[in-house]
């Protein structure tokens, strides 16, 4: 059986897709992403299909790397993606995404867990960025991610930054208005007074819900197709079992839709049920890797009981590598990139790009066989495409290449040459494999100013920016040959590398050429599509008492 193993905890994305009425030679598609977890976190192995040990996430945080493994496309093509439920950037309602291409030829796939794309655009319920308006057929589970305020008795992690921001605009606006009261002779003092005490009372009890529940109450929600079914969510302890319950009915009912399934593991903090806590020697993180792999387990099981394993293309991955930043106190809570450098949201450098990756097909590959040549998440689309008898769109570029080819030695090496490596819309570093001569050259025109000590630039944000201090230009850029030094320590020369000036002007020329191919497009991060919009935002009641649970769930133990 395909195994997944790691000494800390992480999060998982998982498609499953069955064919319902069309051709029966067509395979079901399983697919599985873990949010968050290294490639040092799972000693995953592939006895029943093939390993890729040079499988490459298109971005380091999760937003714009699921964007890109839905479209195939560079998440800079789509304007890239990271907002609240309640803000109107997200994925663009011009793109086409895999789900999109299979409902076209008779699929029906389903997403249960995580989408983390948002979800309107213009009002509280177009819906524009929902999975349903992007070829999915039915959605459970959170439009938004996992965090600290999401989860029972855990300490503020966003609304402790929110607190200090709305705080700083209270005192400013407060002292505007008295200044304005004194000067302005529109209306008597008295009603001056009152006007200024409300409007200070409004604005701190806006302070007040930013620090005990702003994130919670409107962000950590259940949906259930386009309904608020719980908000917020009572406690993500029960999120493994509702995701693994909707998993296993829907994967018992093959003749009915099929399910993709999005864990909420292991993005921290690492909920786990009971049954694992000290399972694993690496702690709560190392835990919640156990019960995922478990979970997995079972739904690999469900789907050799209905029969579906010997026509079931299924693949497992990562969004992207371990988040490094996460610490309780001094311990590190997130997860671990083995030997490559850095993480999560930490641009180009590998341990936040390289991620597990792993395929099988009874009867189609090869078992326990080892990949080495550079695949990327993007390739899921194309090869989804071509596993399901569709076509890409013609209209627009596809950074992913059909995987098929190389999984059945048809070929002996990838289609990718140059890989992309952006932070936000900045390009950080570019891979480059010469197929002739087996070398893999990697550049980085910037590298964050991470460290992970206490007093580096980057302590105690969570998370490096793309630009600005935060960051270094490095003129020469510099430059690493990872067939030699996977770990990006011995950096290259004129002097240590004859061939240095040769490679660093190639590079140059294709980051021309690739630039050439980006068509501008709406950025999704900019300041209005990043802010929260109250009217935007989804509610199960009437904003803002959006109170309520989801009485359809029965708990129950899922041992």
């Amino acid at each position: 059986q395909l195994s997944v193993y790691h000494p800390f905890g992480w999060m998982v994305s998982s498609l499953f897709s069955q064919t319902y009425g069309i051709n029966a030679s067509r395979p079901n598609i399983l697919l599985i992403m873990a949010n968050d977890l290294g490639i040092g976190d799972s000693g995953c192995f592939a006895k029943e299909g093939v390993k890729l040990t040079q499988h490459i996430a298109a971005a380091t945080t999760c937003t714009p790397s699921r964007a890109a493994f839905l479209t195939g496309r560079y998440p800079i093509r789509s304007g890239r993606v990271l907002i609240w439920t309640g803000a109107s950037g997200g994925l663009p309602v011009n793109e086409t995404t895999f789900a999109k291409l299979l409902q076209q030829k008779g699929y029906a796939a389903g997403i249960i867990g995580k989408w983390h794309q948002s979800v309107n655009c213009e009002s509280h319920n177009d819906h524009c960025h929902h999975p349903l308006k992007h070829g999915f057929d039915y959605f459970y589970g959170a439009p938004f991610t996992l965090i600290n305020e999401c989860q029972c008795n855990k300490d503020p992690e966003v609304d402790v930054q929110l607190q200090a921001t709305y705080w700083l605009c209270t005192q400013m606006i407060a002292l505007f208005t008295l200044l304005l009261i004194k000067m302005t002779t529109l209306f008597p003092v008295k009603w001056k007074t009152i006007a200024f005490i409300t409007f200070c009372g409004i604005l701190f009890f806006i302070s007040w819900f930013a620090k005990y529940g702003f994130i919670r109450y409107w962000n950590c929600m259940l949906m259930r197709d386009h309904t608020v079914i719980e908000q917020p969510r009572k406690c993500c302890l029960q999120d493994s079992e509702r995701i693994l319950t909707q998993s296993l009915s829907f994967i018992k009912q093959k003749e009915t839709i099929p399910l993709f399934v999005s864990f909420l593991h292991v993005h921290t903090p690492c909920f786990t049920i009971k049954i694992f806590h000290g399972k694993s020697q690496n702690g709560l993180y190392g835990d919640n890797v156990e019960e995922m792999d478990w979970i997995v387990g079972r739904i690999f099981a469900a789907v050799d009981r209905v029969g579906l394993r010997t026509n079931t293309f299924t693949y497992f991955t990562s969004d992207h590598g371990g988040y490094l930043e996460f610490r309780e106190g001094n311990i590190q809570v997130g997860g671990w990139n083995g030997r490559f450098k850095d993480g999560k949201g930490m641009g180009g450098w590998e341990g936040g790009i390289r991620v597990p990756g792993i395929v099988r097909w009874p009867g189609k590959i090869t078992p326990n066989t080892v990949l080495d040549e550079p695949t990327s998440l993007m390739d899921i689309y194309p090869t989804v495409a071509h596993l399901a008898g569709a076509s890409v769109p013609q209209d627009r570029i596809i950074d992913g290449k059909n995987l098929v080819p190389l999984l059945l030695e048809e070929v002996r090496h990838s289609e990718h040459e140059f890989m992309f490596h952006y932070c936000g819309s900045y390009l950080h570093a570019v891979h480059w494999y010469q197929k002739e001569s087996g070398a893999l050259w990697k550049v980085h025109y910037v590298t964050p100013n991470f460290q992970p000590q206490e007093g580096g630039p980057c302590y105690g944000i969570k998370m490096c920016q793309c630009f600005g201090d935060e960051v270094t230009h490095h003129n020469p850029p510099l430059l690493f040959n990872l067939s030699r030094d996977l770990s990006e320590t011995n950096r290259l020369s004129p002097t240590s590398e004859p061939l240095f000036n040769v490679v660093i002007s190639q590079m140059a020329t294709v980051v021309t050429k690739h630039r050439n191919t980006l068509t501008p497009v709406a950025q999704q991060l900019d300041v209005y599509n990043t802010v929260w919009k109250p009217w935007l935002q989804p509610c199960c009641g009437t904003f803002p008492f959006c109170w309520c649970n989801d009485e359809k769930y029965n708990p129950q133990s899922i041992i």
